[in-house]
Protein backbone atom coordinates (compact mmCIF):
# COMPACT_ATOMS: atom_id res chain seq x y z
CA UNK A 1 0.00 0.00 0.00
CA UNK A 2 2.84 2.37 0.83
CA UNK A 3 4.37 1.93 -2.61
CA UNK A 4 1.03 2.70 -4.28
CA UNK A 5 0.53 5.84 -2.19
CA UNK A 6 4.08 6.92 -2.98
CA UNK A 7 3.41 6.48 -6.69
CA UNK A 8 0.15 8.47 -6.53
CA UNK A 9 1.89 11.20 -4.52
CA UNK A 10 4.75 11.46 -7.01
CA UNK A 11 2.43 11.56 -10.02
CA UNK A 12 0.27 14.25 -8.40
CA UNK A 13 3.36 16.35 -7.62
CA UNK A 14 4.55 15.99 -11.21
CA UNK A 15 1.18 17.12 -12.58
CA UNK A 16 1.11 20.19 -10.33
CA UNK A 17 4.71 20.99 -11.28
CA UNK A 18 3.96 20.68 -15.00
CA UNK A 19 0.96 23.00 -14.73
CA UNK A 20 3.03 25.49 -12.72
CA UNK A 21 5.66 25.49 -15.47
CA UNK A 22 3.00 26.24 -18.07
CA UNK A 23 1.67 29.02 -15.86
CA UNK A 24 5.16 30.47 -15.51
CA UNK A 25 5.50 30.81 -19.27
CA UNK A 26 2.23 32.75 -19.42
CA UNK A 27 3.14 34.73 -16.30
CA UNK A 28 6.35 36.06 -17.83
CA UNK A 29 4.84 36.63 -21.28
CA UNK A 30 1.76 38.44 -19.86
CA UNK A 31 -0.28 35.94 -21.79
CA UNK A 32 -3.56 34.17 -20.93
CA UNK A 33 -3.12 33.54 -17.20
CA UNK A 34 -5.12 35.14 -14.36
CA UNK A 35 -2.09 36.74 -12.67
CA UNK A 36 0.75 38.01 -14.87
CA UNK A 37 4.04 39.64 -13.97
CA UNK A 38 2.75 43.09 -14.95
CA UNK A 39 -0.92 42.72 -13.97
CA UNK A 40 -2.79 43.85 -10.89
CA UNK A 41 -2.49 46.75 -8.49
CA UNK A 42 0.98 46.96 -7.02
CA UNK A 43 2.23 48.50 -3.80
CA UNK A 44 4.57 51.47 -3.73
CA UNK A 45 7.94 51.04 -5.43
CA UNK A 46 9.96 50.39 -2.26
CA UNK A 47 7.40 47.96 -0.88
CA UNK A 48 7.07 46.12 -4.20
CA UNK A 49 10.85 45.91 -4.52
CA UNK A 50 11.23 44.44 -1.02
CA UNK A 51 8.41 41.92 -1.49
CA UNK A 52 9.60 40.77 -4.90
CA UNK A 53 13.21 40.38 -3.78
CA UNK A 54 11.98 38.37 -0.82
CA UNK A 55 9.98 36.11 -3.13
CA UNK A 56 13.03 35.46 -5.30
CA UNK A 57 15.09 34.58 -2.22
CA UNK A 58 12.26 32.41 -0.87
CA UNK A 59 12.34 30.42 -4.09
CA UNK A 60 16.11 30.30 -4.52
CA UNK A 61 17.37 29.41 -1.05
CA UNK A 62 15.36 26.22 -0.36
CA UNK A 63 15.56 25.24 -4.03
CA UNK A 64 19.35 25.29 -3.91
CA UNK A 65 19.78 24.08 -0.32
CA UNK A 66 17.61 21.01 -0.83
CA UNK A 67 19.64 20.04 -3.91
CA UNK A 68 22.86 19.73 -1.93
CA UNK A 69 24.07 16.20 -1.19
CA UNK A 70 24.57 16.93 2.50
CA UNK A 71 20.97 18.07 2.90
CA UNK A 72 19.71 15.03 1.00
CA UNK A 73 21.62 12.71 3.32
CA UNK A 74 20.13 14.50 6.33
CA UNK A 75 16.48 14.71 5.36
CA UNK A 76 16.21 11.22 3.88
CA UNK A 77 16.45 10.04 7.48
CA UNK A 78 12.77 11.07 7.64
CA UNK A 79 11.64 11.33 4.01
CA UNK A 80 11.62 7.97 2.19
CA UNK A 81 14.22 7.80 -0.54
CA UNK A 82 11.63 6.87 -3.15
CA UNK A 83 9.72 10.15 -2.73
CA UNK A 84 12.65 12.41 -1.83
CA UNK A 85 12.89 13.83 -5.32
CA UNK A 86 9.14 14.29 -5.61
CA UNK A 87 9.10 16.14 -2.30
CA UNK A 88 11.89 18.42 -3.50
CA UNK A 89 9.85 19.13 -6.64
CA UNK A 90 6.79 19.83 -4.47
CA UNK A 91 8.62 22.40 -2.33
CA UNK A 92 10.08 24.13 -5.41
CA UNK A 93 6.67 24.18 -7.08
CA UNK A 94 4.92 25.51 -3.97
CA UNK A 95 7.36 28.41 -3.66
CA UNK A 96 6.93 29.16 -7.36
CA UNK A 97 3.14 29.23 -7.04
CA UNK A 98 3.42 31.50 -4.01
CA UNK A 99 5.65 33.81 -6.06
CA UNK A 100 2.95 34.03 -8.74
CA UNK A 101 0.32 34.88 -6.16
CA UNK A 102 2.32 37.41 -4.16
CA UNK A 103 4.30 39.11 -6.93
CA UNK A 104 3.91 42.89 -6.97
CA UNK A 105 3.72 44.47 -10.44
CA UNK A 106 6.27 47.17 -11.22
CA UNK A 107 5.04 48.30 -14.60
CA UNK A 108 7.38 51.17 -15.48
CA UNK A 109 8.83 50.49 -18.95
CA UNK A 110 12.51 49.61 -19.32
CA UNK A 111 12.28 48.86 -23.03
CA UNK A 112 9.52 48.35 -25.55
CA UNK A 113 10.05 47.01 -29.06
CA UNK A 114 7.35 48.17 -31.46
CA UNK A 115 8.65 46.81 -34.78
CA UNK A 116 6.59 43.79 -35.77
CA UNK A 117 9.48 41.76 -37.16
CA UNK A 118 11.68 42.45 -34.14
CA UNK A 119 8.86 41.46 -31.78
CA UNK A 120 8.42 38.19 -33.67
CA UNK A 121 12.15 37.47 -33.40
CA UNK A 122 12.14 38.13 -29.65
CA UNK A 123 9.09 35.94 -29.07
CA UNK A 124 10.75 33.24 -31.18
CA UNK A 125 13.73 33.34 -28.81
CA UNK A 126 11.30 32.96 -25.90
CA UNK A 127 9.79 29.85 -27.48
CA UNK A 128 13.26 28.50 -28.28
CA UNK A 129 14.13 28.92 -24.62
CA UNK A 130 11.13 26.79 -23.62
CA UNK A 131 12.09 24.12 -26.17
CA UNK A 132 15.74 24.07 -25.04
CA UNK A 133 14.65 23.87 -21.41
CA UNK A 134 12.40 20.86 -21.87
CA UNK A 135 14.74 19.13 -24.33
CA UNK A 136 17.59 19.46 -21.81
CA UNK A 137 15.54 17.74 -19.11
CA UNK A 138 15.08 14.74 -21.40
CA UNK A 139 18.80 14.65 -22.21
CA UNK A 140 19.51 14.51 -18.47
CA UNK A 141 16.61 12.07 -17.95
CA UNK A 142 13.34 13.91 -17.47
CA UNK A 143 11.74 11.11 -15.46
CA UNK A 144 14.58 10.83 -12.96
CA UNK A 145 14.92 14.61 -12.67
CA UNK A 146 11.30 15.02 -11.58
CA UNK A 147 11.05 11.91 -9.44
CA UNK A 148 8.95 9.71 -11.75
CA UNK A 149 11.63 7.07 -12.21
CA UNK A 150 12.12 6.80 -8.45
CA UNK A 151 8.44 6.27 -7.65
CA UNK A 152 8.02 3.80 -10.54
CA UNK A 153 10.95 1.66 -9.42
CA UNK A 154 9.60 1.75 -5.88
CA UNK A 155 6.14 0.69 -7.09
CA UNK A 156 7.72 -2.25 -8.92
CA UNK A 157 9.75 -3.06 -5.78
CA UNK A 158 13.01 -2.56 -7.67
CA UNK A 159 16.07 -0.83 -6.18
CA UNK A 160 16.96 2.63 -7.39
CA UNK A 161 20.19 2.86 -9.38
CA UNK A 162 22.05 6.07 -10.12
CA UNK A 163 22.23 7.07 -13.74
CA UNK A 164 25.60 6.67 -15.39
CA UNK A 165 27.73 9.69 -16.24
CA UNK A 166 27.26 10.80 -19.84
CA UNK A 167 27.88 13.77 -22.08
CA UNK A 168 25.37 13.72 -24.93
CA UNK A 169 23.49 15.98 -27.32
CA UNK A 170 23.45 19.61 -26.07
CA UNK A 171 26.06 18.85 -23.44
CA UNK A 172 28.69 18.02 -26.05
CA UNK A 173 28.66 21.65 -27.16
CA UNK A 174 27.19 23.78 -24.36
CA UNK A 175 28.17 23.73 -20.74
CA UNK A 176 24.71 24.36 -19.29
CA UNK A 177 21.98 24.18 -21.97
CA UNK A 178 19.22 23.91 -19.40
CA UNK A 179 20.32 27.21 -17.89
CA UNK A 180 20.51 28.80 -21.32
CA UNK A 181 16.89 27.83 -21.82
CA UNK A 182 15.97 29.51 -18.54
CA UNK A 183 17.92 32.66 -19.38
CA UNK A 184 16.17 32.98 -22.74
CA UNK A 185 12.82 32.59 -20.99
CA UNK A 186 13.69 35.23 -18.39
CA UNK A 187 15.10 37.84 -20.78
CA UNK A 188 13.42 37.38 -24.18
CA UNK A 189 10.56 39.86 -24.10
CA UNK A 190 9.78 42.83 -26.35
CA UNK A 191 8.11 44.63 -23.42
CA UNK A 192 10.43 44.76 -20.42
CA UNK A 193 8.99 46.30 -17.28
CA UNK A 194 10.89 47.12 -14.10
CA UNK A 195 9.25 44.15 -12.39
CA UNK A 196 10.14 41.75 -15.19
CA UNK A 197 13.71 43.10 -15.17
CA UNK A 198 13.92 42.52 -11.42
CA UNK A 199 12.69 38.96 -11.88
CA UNK A 200 15.15 38.32 -14.72
CA UNK A 201 18.12 39.76 -12.82
CA UNK A 202 17.25 37.98 -9.58
CA UNK A 203 16.69 34.58 -11.16
CA UNK A 204 19.77 34.93 -13.37
CA UNK A 205 21.87 35.74 -10.32
CA UNK A 206 20.47 32.67 -8.59
CA UNK A 207 21.40 30.52 -11.59
CA UNK A 208 25.01 31.74 -11.68
CA UNK A 209 25.38 31.20 -7.93
CA UNK A 210 23.82 27.74 -8.16
CA UNK A 211 26.18 26.71 -10.96
CA UNK A 212 29.20 27.00 -8.65
CA UNK A 213 27.66 24.76 -6.00
CA UNK A 214 26.32 22.22 -8.48
CA UNK A 215 29.63 21.86 -10.31
CA UNK A 216 31.45 21.46 -7.00
CA UNK A 217 28.96 18.77 -5.93
CA UNK A 218 29.35 17.00 -9.25
CA UNK A 219 33.14 16.92 -9.04
CA UNK A 220 32.88 15.42 -5.54
CA UNK A 221 30.17 13.00 -6.67
CA UNK A 222 32.24 11.77 -9.61
CA UNK A 223 35.30 11.13 -7.52
CA UNK A 224 37.73 14.00 -7.42
CA UNK A 225 39.28 16.95 -9.21
CA UNK A 226 41.03 14.82 -11.82
CA UNK A 227 37.62 14.40 -13.46
CA UNK A 228 36.65 18.06 -13.30
CA UNK A 229 37.26 18.70 -17.02
CA UNK A 230 34.56 16.22 -17.92
CA UNK A 231 32.34 17.25 -15.05
CA UNK A 232 32.42 20.87 -16.20
CA UNK A 233 30.28 19.81 -19.15
CA UNK A 234 27.55 18.22 -17.09
CA UNK A 235 25.23 19.24 -14.31
CA UNK A 236 23.24 17.69 -11.48
CA UNK A 237 19.92 19.32 -10.84
CA UNK A 238 17.84 22.43 -11.53
CA UNK A 239 14.08 22.83 -11.98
Amino acid sequence: MGRILGFIYGMAVYLVMFLAFLYLFGFLANFYVPKMIDSGDGAGFATALAINLGLIVLFGVPHSLMARQGFKRWWTKWVPQAIERSTYVLVATATMIFLFWAWQPMTETVWQVDDGVARSVIWSLYVIGIIVLFASTFVINHFDLFGLRQITLNLLNKPYTNLGFKVTFFYKFVRHPLYIGWLLIFWATPDMSVGHLLFAVGMSAYIFIAIRYEERDLVEYRGGPEKSDRCDRWKLVLI
